[in-house]
């Protein structure tokens, strides 16, 4: 990638082959004629861009298009084997990982891969030597990767490199860290919101320009798309849904706040609420590993709403129940044509979604929520690392 464009994005043309390789991402394969159409540039200077991205490696010639009659012409596209972009979503003990080609084809996706994630600057560069070693193992050429996306939970300053979850010194901003043992452009990102940009590139999202993605996890994040843009916020920390302060009781959340969303509609709600109902002497096909006083994860209780435990239901309803008065707000503020509910309490599906319509029935107004469809993740456990990758495609072409 030495001698392409992406080395300089200064000037006119730089700008307009940034366009021409955003046009394709979105849009697909295009002729000269169509191009110079979209971008309102002349054919000669559109054919000369296209030719020196025929010879950067970046596009390639995909034939000649099919018409009724007349000359045909030839149509370009991005050229899958320029490269590949790694996306990695790090957890506290397990990485989840995906690579792709130029054009965004999922080649490889692990997950639950074992690795401790600690507050280091060892421990990061550990990651990037591990991270190396699987692309490795995988006939990946660590060389050939354009660039890697790593999204952390937490506040993640996305231009700085900084992840407050994950704090390793005032002068080592994580994305550098790794950037220098990598050898190669590195982006980081909050989880929720490389879930959202995976989901709208990639998932359930099919042409809206406007989309609320909620992540349903042991805490509860939202990404938003405004426009067909994602959204940052001045600071690069919007979407701070969890901590909402929509709720009138006593729990305290890790903010060290009372009143939190999250602590109302969340993984780490639904593990309080279901446990404190089994101390209260309520029944579950998980009571007696209660009673045996062994550890109860989130999952297990997410596996017994699944096989129809009630006590877990009834738990899921009610969690439903406030995110959906929660989501009722956002489609009164936002009036957003799409809404994506995903991490891992979505998995539950119709036990989650239908008091969170009704809630949306009860709090929302009519003439607004009905332009807004309400889906489930299509990527699943893929959407951060998928949406890792897309963004560091998109950060690395200039395109957001």
């Amino acid at each position: 990638m030495n001698n392409t464009f992406l080395t300089n994005t200064d000037g006119k043309n730089a700008i307009l082959k940034q366009k021409i390789l955003g046009l394709c991402i979105n849009e697909g394969d295009y002729s000269l004629a169509d191009l110079s159409k979209e971008l309102n540039t002349s054919i000669p200077t559109i054919t000369k861009l296209v030719g020196e991205l025929l010879d950067e490696g970046l596009l390639e010639d995909r034939g000649k298009l099919g018409t009724n009659g007349g000359r045909r012409p030839s149509i370009y596209g991005l050229n899958p084997t320029a490269g590949f972009f790694v996306g990695v979503d790090i957890r506290r003990k397990f990485i989840n990982m995906c690579i792709t080609d130029f054009k965004g084809t999922v080649l490889d996706y692990q997950e639950n891969i074992p690795f401790v994630v600690e507050n280091s600057e060892d421990s990061f560069i550990g990651l990037a030597h591990f991270i190396v070693s699987i692309l490795q193992k995988e006939d990946i050429n660590p060389d050939k990767v354009l660039a890697y996306g790593m999204n952390l939970t937490g506040r993640v300053n996305n231009e700085t490199g900084y992840c407050f979850s994950y704090f390793i010194g005032e002068d080592k901003p994580i994305a550098s860290v790794l950037r220098t043992a990598l050898g190669k452009p590195v982006y980081v990102e909050n989880d929720s919101r490389a879930m959202t940009y995976g989901e709208y590139i990639c998932g359930v999202a099919n042409g809206e320009s406007n989309m609320l993605f909620l992540n349903v996890a042991w805490g509860l994040g939202m990404g938003i798309i405004s426009d067909g843009k994602l959204s940052y916020g001045k600071s690069g920390f919007s979407g701070e849904i969890g901590h909402f302060p929509l709720l009138d009781n006593d729990q305290i959340c890790h903010c060290g706040k009372t009143g939190c969303l999250e602590t109302g509609a969340s993984g780490s709600a639904v593990y309080r609420i279901f446990m404190d109902k089994l101390k209260e002497g309520r029944t579950s096909m998980l009571s007696e590993k209660f009673n045996k006083g062994e550890k109860i994860h989130i999952e297990e209780i997410i596996d017994a709403a699944k096989e129809e435990d009630v006590l877990a239901i009834e738990v899921i309803e009610e969690i439903g129940s406030v995110l959906g008065r929660a989501i009722a707000g956002l489609i009164n503020l936002f009036n957003p044509e799409l809404i994506v509910i995903g991490g891992n309490i979505a998995s539950t599906k119709e036990y989650l979604l239908l008091p969170i319509r009704s809630a949306i029935q009860k709090h929302s107004l009519n003439m607004i929520n009905k332009d807004t469809t309400i889906k489930f993740s299509k990527l699943g456990k893929k959407a951060g690392s998928v949406g890792s990758c897309m963004l560091s495609r998109s950060k690395l072409l200039g395109l957001i």
